[in-house]
């Protein structure tokens, strides 16, 4: 049986790369507590420091290397303990950082199961000895706190938390794993399993929702929580009343009967609405949770032991671990982008337009440039309507305590609206415009801007499919206009379009992706493609569940048929959020370009034709389960070929993988990763897929339709 030490020694060698943290420790004698000012310290105690040598902006994290240095700082306080030299150990991080869990570099590269299990085994090892100390134990969340880090501090006898730690989680199901070094176990048993599966299971699959220090103590996660400005000082005057026994602390009883069953299927049902059973992490931490309920602390472990070697050897962590790093490091170094040097200072924005899109954009410029920004449109009512609409969102920010009122005013005093392009635009470096999607509209208003715009101003437009070039094209100066194409919601949804037209030059190119990165949005260079990347490949594939519905399948058989992909919402939900007219038009403009493969729905064009918001309607009683609305039944002229689930799920990935391949060929992006990149940030395709390409690489999608995988093995899954 090898020891900890070997273990560890054995991981290490396969992560060469890693960002090692130290485990100091240093000993100082417990501060005074109590009435009785005389009476005797609080005995000499030991504190271990985690501390990877860089400042914040370089987060703590856990790899081999550096659970075999915390394995070391607990050799030397147990023996301590045990001779009776210290009264108790806590655990801290550096300032503004507890430890934000498992090195996740080191984990793409392993290729064994063995190898993945000995990650597992090494942290409980590790982690375990805190419990079994011969004095108490003591974890301080003093800032970030994620994953292995919070475990840490669960498998101490008690916890304090920092009113101003920003963000604390278990997200390792959001990524594809299982907390796997006690949380699974150790946090249900702790605060009960209903709040333990919102931790682990709802926040996880929420888009990884963070808790703010005050959530956590409320939670009973943590023993105490004090103010971040002396929190360790404080922390430690805590420690001595309750090492002294002036403090007890009460826990509340866990109850272990149907409520814990009642949590656990909570849980199912979360996430089989958010995975649809296609993501398996959920599914095994549940089962450890379900697991956990007698209270056998060892028997979880070992399941979650077992658990984490299956998923890190799994395709869906490695998916999530390259989108991960598609969000964190490609999206915020956009391939493709020119010199950051070559972009031109804007110090005001124009908006042509004050319908909601506009009006929504000029919100966005306004808080994050926090610079004059313009609205125009054809009356001033209009106008006005516009204005008052961010007005209204600034006041609900004030309301929220998000801004104080000194900056509400300031904002709102920064907004106008005038009827004159002239008066609105003259001194604009960045107008953008967001009027009816038709070429002839938009190609008048970028003629009146020009005509009134200084020289250097970039003319951005929020086109969703229409050419940019042909946009352009009859102006004097092509060179400055760039697509510029936001997601509804434009306050949600990261990704942003950059499109570059055919004579958009490098300096309006460069300005754009300067704005966007000032708009804290992720920025992806795409060539002037018919639709351009998120819109084209859901077209394909709503054109494709179109078609087949068309020629015959039942609406719910088509709908049901794409579940396993585990997206946010089903095809048709997604098409009454897009709205169904815009959804024909995008059709439309692309069966245009590529009559061959992008077809016009009849179907669709008669539920637009009918005025229909969606083909769904919603009971009071049951608004989750959308039925199909009797009117659209009655409209819908089906054929007589009805496919299977199966068949539709071919179909439907077929045409995808056939499309994203064509585009590829066509450099409508510089790679695969770009694709992933825009479907996770701007339709919200989820981390466990890696977007689409890894999924279409690892169902054999790719090679069936293109001869060739998308990415290199190793890139998305498993080495080989």
């Amino acid at each position: 049986m090898s020891t900890t030490a070997e273990l560890l020694k054995g991981a290490a060698e396969l992560f060469p790369g890693e960002v090692v943290t130290q485990a100091h420790v240093r000993h100082f004698d417990l501060p005074l507590t109590g009435s009785d000012s005389g009476s005797a310290a609080g005995g000499r105690f030991a504190l271990i420091t985690l501390d990877n040598g860089h400042d914040h902006t370089r987060p703590t994290t856990l790899g081999p290397q550096s659970l075999a240095n915390i394995d070391a700082a607990i050799d030397q306080v147990e023996k301590e303990a045990a001779d009776g030299e210290i009264v108790g150990v806590g655990v801290t991080g550096k300032p503004f950082i507890f430890a934000v869990g498992a090195d996740l570099k080191g984990v793409e590269l392993l290729k064994r199961h063995e190898d993945a299990l000995a990650i597992g085994k090494g942290g409980h090892d590790v982690f375990k000895r805190l419990s079994k100390l011969a004095v108490p134990t003591f974890a301080y969340y003093n800032g970030a706190s994620m994953g292995g880090g919070v475990e840490v501090g669960l498998h101490c006898t008690y916890r304090t938390v920092s009113a101003a730690l920003p963000a604390f989680s278990l997200p390792e199901v959001f990524l594809g794993l299982v907390p796997g070094w006690g949380g699974c176990t150790l946090l249900p048993n702790l605060i009960g399993a209903e709040k333990a599966v919102s931790v682990i299971i709802e926040n996880s699959l929420n888009q990884n929702r963070q808790l703010k220090g005050k959530q956590v103590y409320e939670l009973g996660i943590a023993d105490a929580l004090f103010e971040g400005a002396d929190f360790l000082e404080q922390s430690l005057i805590w420690t001595a009343s309750v090492l002294k026994g002036e403090i007890t602390v009460e826990r509340p009883a866990i109850d272990r009967g149907e409520a814990w069953d009642q949590a656990v299927a909570k849980g199912r049902f979360i996430a089989d609405s958010k995975v649809h059973g296609a993501a398996p992490a959920a599914y095994r931490a549940l089962d450890i949770i379900a697991g956990a309920k007698d209270g056998d602390l060892q028997k979880g472990y070992d399941a979650e032991d077992q658990a984490l070697a299956d998923l890190i050897m799994g395709g869906e962590l490695r998916s999530g671990i390259y989108a991960f790093n598609l969000v964190q490091k490609r999206g915020k170094r956009p391939a493709g982008a020119p010199d950051k040097n070559l972009a031109r200072p804007v110090t005001k924005v124009g908006v042509v337009g004050a319908g909601l899109m506009a009006s929504q954009l000029a919100l966005l410029f306004l808080r994050r440039l926090e610079v004059p920004v313009v609205l125009t449109d054809i009356d001033q009512e209009r106008i006005d309507k516009g204005v008052g609409y961010v007005h209204a969102e600034i006041d609900k920010l004030l309301g929220k305590g998000r801004i104080n009122q000194d900056k509400a005013n300031r904002l709102k005093a920064l907004v106008t609206g005038v009827l004159d392009k002239a008066e609105g635009f003259a001194d604009a470096d960045f107008i953008i415009e967001a009027v009816f999607e038709e070429m002839g509209v938009k190609q008048q208003v970028f003629a009146e801007v020009e005509a009134v715009a200084p020289a250097h101003a970039v003319l951005a437009t929020n086109t969703s499919s229409l050419s940019v070039s042909e946009m352009a094209s009859k102006l004097k100066h092509p060179e400055r206009v760039v697509g510029f194409h936001f997601f509804n919601p434009v306050a949600v949804l990261p990704l942003l379009e950059i499109v570059r037209g055919e004579q958009t030059d490098d300096a309006s190119l460069a300005t754009a992706f300067g704005v966007a990165k000032k708009l804290k949005k992720t920025a992806v260079l795409v060539k002037d493609a018919p639709a351009f990347v998120v819109n084209r490949i859901l077209t394909r594939f709503m054109g494709e569940i179109q078609n087949v519905i068309d020629e015959g399948t039942p609406v719910e058989v088509a709908e049901k048929a794409v579940e396993p992909l585990g997206l946010p919402m089903s095809p048709l939900v997604l098409l009454e959020l897009v709205g169904p007219a815009i959804g024909l038009h995008v059709s439309e403009t692309l069966n245009r370009a590529f009559p061959e493969r992008f077809t016009v729905s009849p179907n669709l064009k008669a539920v637009v034709e009918a005025g229909k918001r969606g083909f769904y309607v919603y009971s009071a009683e049951n608004p989750a389960k959308p039925e199909l609305d009797p009117e659209v039944a009655a409209l819908l002229k089906q054929g007589d070929t009805v496919l299977t689930e199966e068949q539709v799920r071919d179909r439907v990935l077929d045409a995808v993988a056939q499309e994203i391949g064509l585009m590829l060929d066509e450099g409508v992006v510089a790679e695969a990763q770009d694709i992933d990149l825009c479907l996770i940030t701007g339709a919200g395709w989820p981390f466990h897929l890696g977007g689409i390409t890894p999924y279409l690489d690892r169902e054999g999608v790719s090679e069936r339709v293109n001869g060739k995988r998308f990415l290199e093995p190793g890139v998305a899954s498993v080495p080989a």
